[in-house]
């Protein structure tokens, strides 16, 4: 079977493996630490290298579950527009595109287009600044993914006593694709 990976960080790893390991087409879900380079986010376009991200590695199936859905998840359990460690990153050289695309679109979301003067609507989106919400959310190229030993992983899974900011039951019933 072909699967591809992609690696996401913010919040809490733990919750993102539990919410992850229970997406149609998610193969497989692993908690650790990453680096990357030619890290940016909307609001920061310098770039800049990253190391001991911790993230979660998700390994999926393209044929049963789309890139951008995943991202979509991670944006609705996620805020991009408060969360200052929230990360996308791409191993693959062809996942940047959709990557890249998908992030652009969160990033101008909410954003009014301008009217000009013949009363067309145009959309630019860097119209005016100062009305958009800003986006925090980084993505970059991975360059490394060290697992977390196995006593890390599937924490909430082994010890469901903890307590966690996200009501995964309630995720779950609505995360139906």
């Amino acid at each position: 079977m072909y699967t591809k990976k992609i690696y996401f960080s913010g919040g809490n790893v733990a919750e993102l493996q539990e919410i992850f390991n229970d997406v149609p087409g998610v193969v497989s879900v692993l908690v650790g630490t990453a680096a990357a380079k030619n890290v940016h986010s909307y609001v920061n376009h310098e770039p800049q290298t990253l190391e001991n991200i911790p993230a979660v590695e998700i390994e999926f199936n393209p044929k049963k579950m789309d890139l951008s859905m995943l991202m979509d998840v991670l944006f609705n359990v996620l805020n991009p527009y408060a969360e200052n460690n929230l990360g996308v990153y791409y191993a693959s050289g062809e996942d940047e595109p959709q990557v890249e695309l998908h992030l652009n679109f969160i990033a101008n979301r909410g954003k009014e287009p301008v009217v000009s003067k013949a009363c067309l609507t145009i959309n630019d989106p860097n119209s005016n600044p100062r009305f958009a919400r800003k986006c925090y959310a980084k993505v970059g190229r991975l360059t490394s993914f060290i697992v977390a030993p196995e006593s890390e992983q599937n924490l909430l899974r082994k010890n469901p006593e903890i307590h966690t900011d996200i009501d995964l039951t309630k995720l779950k019933t609505s995360l139906r694709f």
